[in-house]
């Protein structure tokens, strides 16, 4: 049995100290929101307390799926690699990135230099990338791009797309139990300036070429959704909320996703645990759900 934790929108807390020059453009406007509102609801000491429990779980492998970052500071990416190095190494943490991590032109190279080893494929390929853990594999999408002031949309893009299916029908062929990483749901009902702009052509190459699993942040909930696989099949598309969300703000309160995956093609078992952090500090079970078998 393998168990895969994902966990996603860690938003590194607090803020580092900015210059003049940095705040420049939309980090400006990020930076004012941050302080009005987003510096409530991203509690440190709670993610803290989620990572600690991921660690007693003693999963085989983690996901993350995006937006260690806030407004893209260059202190965010050094910051964000040594947050990642004491999660695990670049073998076994598995990360995308997410709109905050490419918030403005440069980000995307700062994030390549920081975070490289932990997104990155077997054979050092970028996005889409592949990397076989015992009978899984992790598929590394990006949605994360520079967008305008007051946007946070994502999208995959017609490159990643088009090289996307034949990795998945190439994993398939290996007997591999498939776990696709996005940032961006393919299914939201978070208003239009915040979705993935190119969901419905995600969703059809998962349509063609299948996947066993879908996993995504950025909408800071937890969600189970059901997209149409080949064949009649359906493939569970399951967010997460952000790990450092303080109980009681306007979305779900902190928490991750175990994935307990054994089994063959055709005979898949996946289980997943839900575990979520209460008012009282403490990180304990909130659901479990047999996705497959």
């Amino acid at each position: 049995m393998f168990t895969l934790a994902h966990l996603s929108d860690p938003h590194l807390a607090p803020l580092p100290v900015a210059s003049f020059l940095e705040l420049a453009g939309k980090r400006l406007t990020g930076w004012l929101n941050w302080q009005r509102k987003r510096r409530l609801m991203h509690d440190r000491a709670v993610l803290e307390r989620i990572v600690a429990d991921i660690a007693a779980q003693k999963s085989d492998h983690i996901a993350v799926t995006g937006d260690i970052a806030n407004i893209g500071l260059p202190a965010e990416y050094t910051r964000g690699r040594e947050w990642l190095d004491a999660l695990g190494s670049g073998a076994d943490v598995s990360f995308i990135p997410g709109n905050h991590d490419i918030y403005v032109a440069g980000c995307a190279e700062m994030a390549a230099r920081a975070w490289g080893a932990h997104m990155r494929g077997d054979d050092d390929e970028s996005f889409p990338y592949a990397r076989r853990r015992g009978n899984v594999a992790l598929i590394g999408v990006s949605s994360g791009g520079v967008t305008a002031p007051f946007m946070a949309t994502g999208e995959v893009g017609a490159a990643q797309l088009g090289k996307l299916g034949a990795l998945l029908d190439r994993l398939k062929a290996e007997k591999l139990f498939r776990v696709v990483m996005i940032h961006h749901p393919p299914v939201s009902l978070s208003p239009h300036h915040k979705r993935l702009i190119d969901a419905e052509a995600f969703k059809a190459v998962i349509a063609a070429h299948g996947a066993e699993l879908v996993l995504h942040g950025h909408d800071h909930l937890n969600m189970l959704n059901w997209l149409a696989g080949p064949d009649g099949e359906q493939v569970p598309a399951v967010g997460v909320p952000s790990a450092s969300a303080t109980p009681g703000m306007d979305h779900d309160a902190a928490g991750y996703n175990l994935y307990r995956i054994d089994g063959a093609p055709g005979a898949w078992h996946c289980e997943m645990v839900s575990r979520g952090i209460g008012e009282d500090g403490r990180v304990s079970e909130r659901q479990r759900l047999a996705l497959f078998g």
